[in-house]
């Protein structure tokens, strides 16, 4: 099977109030234990793909990973641009066979995010690729890029509704309490913030900043209107810790296989675990 706009699930989603989730590749190993979970579970699911991850894997090669595993799985994957940062960025990704991408204008004024955001998706469109926008400051760390908590500016619903009606994105990702890396305490959803939104526009609300969110609070965001969450952190964390223990165990180990396969296996448990939560499980 071939990869697909998130177009091909994500409407399904928000009408079964469940959610798909984007699992950020980060390496072959984080790419494997997400397509051998959602197989076991026969779930959509979205690779997210970050401007860092793409300069560390190459984007050739990110691009034929994901095709590999959507040919082996048989699965609807798409392969989502995550948070890029320009229209030139998008398009690089569009014209190597990125099948969905995210313009992040939220850096932007609210005026100046809408144009650019209109662009991307006139150009995407054409092609048959969705595009994900965003309003709003997500708090957090997101590759290089920190933004603390005093900085991170929640979403309003009515500029939300606006800039969905101007712009024609797919899916919109608001700011709603949520960060992206752990957290340090619980945090504080704006669930009101999610239903107000969700209410007023066909497409779903993202949750970004996933990893770490208790499961309670995930499924009244989903409950809410939320039709996609991503997840990194938690996979990053299960895959370090995993091979900082074989390490730990045996430190004459310099075979990678010896300590990658495991640290795949607790990748795959997580990536499970989410995909049950999010109720996507037997959706593919």
């Amino acid at each position: 099977m071939a990869l697909v706009s998130m177009n091909e699930f994500l409407p399904k989603a928000k009408a079964g109030k469940y959610a798909v989730g984007q699992f950020n590749m980060n390496n072959l190993e984080f790419a494997q234990a997400i397509v051998e979970a959602a197989i076991e579970l026969k779930s959509p699911f979205i690779y997210g793909v970050s401007e860092g991850a793409l300069k560390y894997m190459g984007i050739e090669f990110t691009v034929a990973i994901a095709e590999a595993a959507a040919k082996k799985s048989g699965l609807p994957i798409a392969l989502h641009l995550d948070h890029g940062s320009s229209f030139e960025v998008a398009m690089k990704c569009i014209r190597a066979g990125f099948s969905s991408v995210m313009f992040d204008g939220s850096h932007y004024s609210f005026e100046e995010n809408i144009r650019l955001t209109k662009e991307v998706v006139k150009a995407a469109r054409s092609m048959g690729v969705s595009v994900e926008g965003e309003l709003g400051t997500i708090g957090g760390v997101e590759d290089d890029i920190s933004v603390d908590e005093e900085h991170a500016n929640l979403a309003k619903p009515e500029e939300a509704i606006r800039f969905y009606e101007e712009t024609g994105v797919d899916c919109l990702a608001i700011a709603v309490g949520t960060a992206h890396g752990m957290y340090a305490g619980e945090p504080n959803i704006h669930f009101d913030i999610i239903e107000a939104v969700s209410k007023a526009i066909p497409v779903p609300v993202v949750l970004h900043g996933g990893s770490g969110v208790p499961d309670e609070m995930i499924r009244k965001s989903i409950a809410a209107g939320v039709g996609k969450i991503n997840v990194n952190t938690e996979n990053q964390v299960a895959c370090t810790e995993s091979i900082r223990a074989a390490l730990n165990k045996d430190a004459k180990i310099y075979d990678p296989r010896k300590y990658l396969t495991p640290a795949r296996s607790a990748m795959i448990e997580v990536v499970k675990s989410k995909i049950q939560l999010f109720g996507s499980s037997n959706q593919a």
